[in-house]
């Protein structure tokens, strides 16, 4: 009866969140690097990761997540070559002391380098503008988590974020008759939250979780206000060989699907599935709904001797492909 209350209690929550903070903000939202997957393994599942236990991994989609760990420690390191030469990368590191007597902690740190742009400012000349300093824009963000099993079925977790953006500094031409310039800078820094349960029915393998992604206040950019991207997941998670009558040693199929509703662009569905194949090999893909430029997501990865390498591969419809790759170690 207390197990029931709990999920009641959360569910309402993220219902009352949702029709607060998610209404009528489409494409109203900044420092949309915290939109994109790092790590290869849930890219390659198309982002459909809020049920389905990640690892270290968790701590970027679903904090309740790892409460699952069964090792130690886990720390994944994630490369990211995005569209445009941006360059992500990301750590996570899971502790689970005592075997989750205590809860699990996780530490996750996401870095994304711009690259090089050159610097120009509008001037009364032939060539309309002159060139300034040359500027490198990069952003990060730096979380703590918290996931504790409140019973064999349900577990939180919760994540505090420090997220910074740096777009380098600009310079406003005045046109009024100081005929003086303004000197901007888009530095910027917000505290965010992230938050979810994940609840195992008993029926077999299949799991329901539930996350809110960051979740904070509003900011502002020069006359601009905008949130960050706050986006709600609900998720499902089996291993479908669960349904065969004799059990396969090493063998897991899992199918994962993911109901989406971001405040930067429309709702979507995400559809994963993953073959593990003698608990050392994984071929992975991935299929999304409602977007221009992605629908179909692959991926495989190795395991061995506590260590996984991953690779996921996503084509784009109007940009360059883009690889990811993840190095993942137990103990």
């Amino acid at each position: 009866m207390k197990q029931r209350l709990l999920i009641l209690i959360v569910s309402l929550t993220f219902l009352i969140l949702n029709s607060n903070y998610a209404q009528d903000k489409l494409a109203q939202s900044g420092m949309q690097f915290l939109s994109v997957a790092s790590d290869a393994r849930s890219s390659a599942l198309a982002g459909a990761s809020t049920a389905l236990n990640n690892f270290a991994n968790s701590v970027f989609s679903n904090p309740a997540l790892l409460s699952d760990m069964t090792n130690t420690i886990d720390f994944s390191a994630n490369y990211n070559l995005w569209i445009a030469d941006i360059k992500y990368n990301s750590f996570a590191f899971a502790y689970n002391p005592y075997d989750g007597l205590y809860g699990t902690f996780g530490i996750g740190f996401t870095y994304v380098d711009y690259g090089k742009f050159e610097g120009t400012i509008i001037a009364d000349n032939e060539q309309g503008f002159l060139e300034t300093n040359d500027f490198s824009p990069n952003a990060f963000a730096l979380g703590l988590t918290y996931s504790k099993a409140l019973t064999d079925k349900f577990s939180v977790g919760g994540n505090v974020k420090f997220v910074y953006q740096n777009l380098g500094s600009f310079t406003i031409a005045r046109v009024d008759s100081t005929g003086e310039n303004i000197d901007v800078s888009s530095n910027m820094s917000v505290v965010a939250f992230d938050f979810g349960t994940i609840y195992k029915t008993g029926y077999k393998s299949l799991a329901f979780g539930i996350s809110v992604q960051n979740f904070s206040k509003e900011l502002r950019y020069v006359r601009e206000n905008f949130q960050l991207p706050l986006t709600f997941n609900i998720g499902a998670s089996m291993n479908i060989l669960d349904f065969l009558p004799e059990r396969l040693d090493g063998h897991e199929f899992w199918l994962s699907v993911d109901a989406i509703h971001p405040r930067s662009h429309p709702e979507q569905l995400k559809f994963g599935f993953e073959y593990k194949f003698i608990n050392a090999l994984f071929i992975r893909g991935g299929y999304l709904t409602n977007d221009d430029n992605i629908k179909f997501t692959y991926g495989i990865g190795v395991k061995q001797f506590g260590f996984a390498l991953d690779y996921s591969y996503t084509p784009f419809k109007y940009f360059q492909n883009v690889h990811r790759f993840s190095l993942r170690f137990s103990l």
